[in-house]
């Protein structure tokens, strides 16, 4: 397969940190040379030269702008990761805004929700505190799931997992949210039609495209999406997110990430989990 020389690079990674935010950094070379080569098989193209010229002056490039975001960023997710934050979804968050009055219906955004592994944990938590409570199960809330790449947005549509992947999920939620498939052999399972229907999923870049579609969001889950990003664009991305955070919401964010020295008005009430003031 042909390589990916400095040059090609260099025009690659100046284009999608245009178009996304994203640093291209040397470090990720290697792996981003491996991805795109499956790329250049599949569309025939000759090199990595070949491949720009498609990309940047094809007609029928737009699609091919998804695969090659895919190709520089890392889609890792699973079910209840980073189990913490959803502990103190359910134990404090859910009860502190239920009891200021947001009524039945809250709004959570997934603002980077990959295969859906996360959103769909986010509905899990938030009818099982429906179920145990004056909630209403189902019936007071909604999540809405975004990512930039299609690709994986097919995937979360489609809810579709091999039963290891579920093992994260309580028993007694698996029993109650999860389908098993009808052939055992297969050994896959679907999220059951009611939980799919609280989860709306779109195409959203965080960076270029108009947020005010979003509305108003009682809580955002952004986790391990700003570590992509130089500080100036973390700070132009969280300030649009915060702008579509209600007043009192809540903002989860990975545990490798920060918002010191960023001017926001949040603050932080456990790990990694900010409320806006």
């Amino acid at each position: 397969m042909p390589s990916l020389s400095a040059m090609d690079f260099a025009r690659l990674g100046k284009f999608i940190n245009e178009r996304t935010g994203i640093k291209v950094t040397d470090a990720k070379k290697t792996l981003f040379e491996s991805r795109l080569q499956k790329r250049i098989r599949r569309l025939g193209v000759k090199d990595f030269g070949e491949y720009c010229d498609f990309l940047f002056n094809g007609e029928d490039a737009g699609a091919e702008i998804g695969h090659l975001i895919d190709a520089v960023t890392t889609h890792k997710t699973e079910f209840f990761r980073e189990p913490g934050h959803f502990d103190f979804l359910a134990d404090i968050a859910l009860p502190e805004l239920m009891k200021a009055g947001r009524g039945r219906r809250l709004a959570v955004w997934s603002a980077a929700c990959s295969t859906g592994e996360e959103p769909y944990t986010i509905a899990m938590v938030l009818s099982d505190y429906g179920s145990r409570s004056a909630a209403g199960n189902l019936d007071f809330f909604t999540v809405l799931a975004t990512d930039i790449s299609n690709g994986v947005l097919l995937a979360a549509r489609n809810a579709v997992y091999r039963e290891e992947q579920v093992l994260p999920i309580p028993v007694h939620m698996r029993k109650k949210y999860l389908l098993r498939s009808k052939d055992r052999t297969k050994r896959m399972v679907r999220i059951g039609p009611e939980l799919r229907k609280k989860v709306r999923f779109g195409a959203i870049n965080l960076i270029e495209d108009d947020l005010g579609c979003i509305g108003t969001a009682d809580i955002v889950f952004c986790r391990n999406v700003v570590i992509y990003f130089d500080r100036d664009v973390q700070q132009r991305l969280l300030r649009r997110i915060y702008g579509r955070l209600a007043p009192g919401g809540y903002l989860f964010m990975g545990h490798s990430e920060a918002i010191h020295g960023l001017g926001l008005p949040l603050a932080k009430v456990g790990p990694s989990v900010y409320r806006k003031k």
